[in-house]
């Protein structure tokens, strides 16, 4: 009787971590904001879905100075809303993405010629919330640079920054540069949702 007990517990518990595991694991994959409505900083981002790095991106008039180091920026995905979008090529409410910025560098270790990836300069995080941004189109953008550490919850950036006009106007679905994600952008022209604005030759005026 004992060994049947504690077979049957054993049981319990394994059929306990299955129905558990996805929840905690769904729970961990949306925003998650404080008691003053700042945005927590989903340090768990680099478990995400990786998307893309550029180096030395810059758009309009910001250009770097000369002989100054380019920066690498990574893009990373909440894996819930990766999956939707890759079944319907729009993303779902609670969509979170993540641009990592780092530095680069130069002849670290055996490499004598390229680029690799340095220190984390800070992180950006844009979040899809219909109902908490509608006077921002349903998007927010959040900064959460700081000394010497990240900051630990920030508000969401003023409307008037030009980052809500620049996604506004130059992305290829909905409020996201899709068109710098080769495999996403795939999807979104074959499920048709690139938006009909959308020019793939069009530059921010310098």
């Amino acid at each position: 009787m004992k060994r049947l007990l504690l077979g049957s517990a054993a049981i319990w518990l394994l059929a306990t971590a299955f129905h558990t595991t996805p929840l905690a694991q769904t729970l961990s994959d949306r925003p998650a904001y404080s008691a003053d409505g700042k945005l927590q900083r989903p340090d768990g981002y680099r478990e995400w879905v990786y998307l893309s790095s550029g180096i030395g991106m810059t758009y309009g008039p910001t250009q770097p100075a000369a002989g100054q180091p380019r920066f690498f920026t990574n893009v990373f995905v909440n894996p819930a809303s990766y999956r939707e979008f890759m079944k319907s090529g729009t993303w779902p409410e609670q969509t979170v993405l993540v641009l990592e910025i780092r530095r680069s560098a130069q002849n670290a270790s055996i490499d004598n010629g390229g680029q690799s990836q340095g220190d984390r300069v800070t992180i950006e995080v844009e979040v899809k919330d219909s109902a908490r941004f509608k006077d921002s189109g349903g998007w927010g953008f959040f900064d959460f640079s700081g000394r010497p550490e990240l900051q630990a919850a920030v508000a969401p950036l003023p409307t008037t920054q030009t980052c809500y006009s620049c996604h506004r106007t130059n992305t290829a679905v909905e409020n996201t540069f899709v068109q710098f994600y080769p495999d996403l952008m795939d999807v979104a022209r074959r499920m048709g949702t690139v938006k009909t604005t959308y020019d793939p030759n069009h530059k921010v005026a310098q």
